[in-house]
């Protein structure tokens, strides 16, 4: 009788299988022609004087025509020198640096967007890395394909050391989810460190960002154009797209990311998101449970056995897919530790997160 709880682990093998079919099918993009769509690039921060420079000297360095795109850098009330950083910066000729009307990245987009001219935005933060032909790539796509909503690769910058290479799995799991539900039509996250929109799709869905919530921006603007009729949102594969940030340095703030990341979960409408979302925490909750019951029945240790290898099945597609694309295969050999601890990190997200909603 107890080996019907496995039936609990069916949904999620289930979907996660067909993200993998999805995945496997994307091809990188090769750009046919060179675009020439202006473009307004956003970046909105906060206290990023640090980190400012490094990105501002990538985008300096792009190979799309000078005259074709703008960058707007709203500061969002920094205390430090951000402001005059950006301000003073000399090799962008077409750069605005802006004050947020407010407070919170949300209303710093909305003043990005509000001060653009371009008819494409592409969106990043403070603290990404991106090569040259970041631009080109991401217009020439958009010109090619006119998507409402352009969702583009980001990778954690590699570290050494186990919490940094469970972080750059973990992110490459997400990523993969990413780009295979977004191949399937069927979206569910991405990222405004790495995205592109049309001006006139985020003016039509600019009041569901949910702007009592601080985070989230990128996530309900996708879910936002996903419900629109005939909306087209696609997934671009793309190395020269990608952009690099920084991963975490110590377990309390990757958790307290985690934490801020899944306090916007609870608003989410898009069905399949709530979906994979419910059907990844019964996974989840039905080993923690073949834990403690095989405290006093040792059967329940082999079901928490099936179940954990029923599991990583999928799983490890999806990574092995991801990471190889990625150029990070290397990250392959830490899978089954990760898939160990990986139950202990969600229960502890999500107790931080009780805890400080309490």
């Amino acid at each position: 009788m107890q080996w019907l709880l496995l039936i609990l682990t069916i949904p999620y093998i289930y979907i996660l299988l067909k993200i993998y079919r999805n995945l496997s099918k994307i091809t990188p993009f090769l750009p046919l022609k060179a675009s020439e769509q202006f473009v307004s690039v956003i970046v909105a921060c906060r206290n990023e004087e640090n980190n400012l420079s490094l990105l501002l000297n990538d985008l300096a360095s792009q190979d799309y025509n000078p005259e074709l795109f703008e960058v707007l850098i709203v500061d969002d009330n920094s205390a430090d020198g951000t402001f005059n950083l950006a301000s003073g910066f000399k090799g962008i000729r077409n750069l605005k640096v802006l004050g947020n009307i407010g407070s919170g990245k949300k209303k710093a987009i909305r003043a990005g967007v509000a001060g653009s001219t371009g008819t494409l935005i592409i969106t990043s933060d403070a603290d990404c890395r991106m090569g040259k032909s970041w631009i080109s790539t991401i217009a020439a796509f958009y010109e090619e394909n006119k998507a409402d909503l352009v969702i583009c690769p980001v990778k954690l910058e590699t570290g050494t050391g186990f919490l940094r290479g469970f972080q750059e799995l973990e992110y490459l799991s997400l990523q993969g989810v990413t780009a295979g539900t977004a191949a399937s039509g069927n979206p569910v996250m991405c990222n405004g460190a790495n995205m592109a929109f049309t001006k006139e799709a985020f003016n039509r869905n600019s009041g569901n960002l949910h702007e009592e919530i601080p985070s989230g921006d990128d996530v309900f603007l996708l879910h936002s154009i996903k419900r629109e009729p005939g909306n087209k949102i696609m997934w671009l594969e793309s190395l020269e797209a990608m952009v690099s940030t920084n991963s975490q340095k110590t377990i309390g703030s990757f958790i307290k990311q985690r934490v801020r990341w899944i306090s916007k979960a609870g608003a989410y409408k898009d069905r399949f998101t709530r979906l994979l979302a419910i059907v990844t925490i019964v996974t989840i909750l039905l080993q923690w449970f073949l834990v403690i019951a095989g405290i006093f029945d040792q059967v329940f240790l082999l079901l928490l056995l099936v179940a954990f290898v029923l599991k990583s099945v999928p799983d490890y597609l999806i990574l092995k897919n991801t990471t190889v694309r990625y150029g990070k295969k290397s990250l392959m050999q830490l899978f089954i530790p990760s898939q160990i601890l990986y139950p202990v990190y969600v229960m502890s997200v999500y107790i931080s997160y009780m805890i400080k909603n309490k």
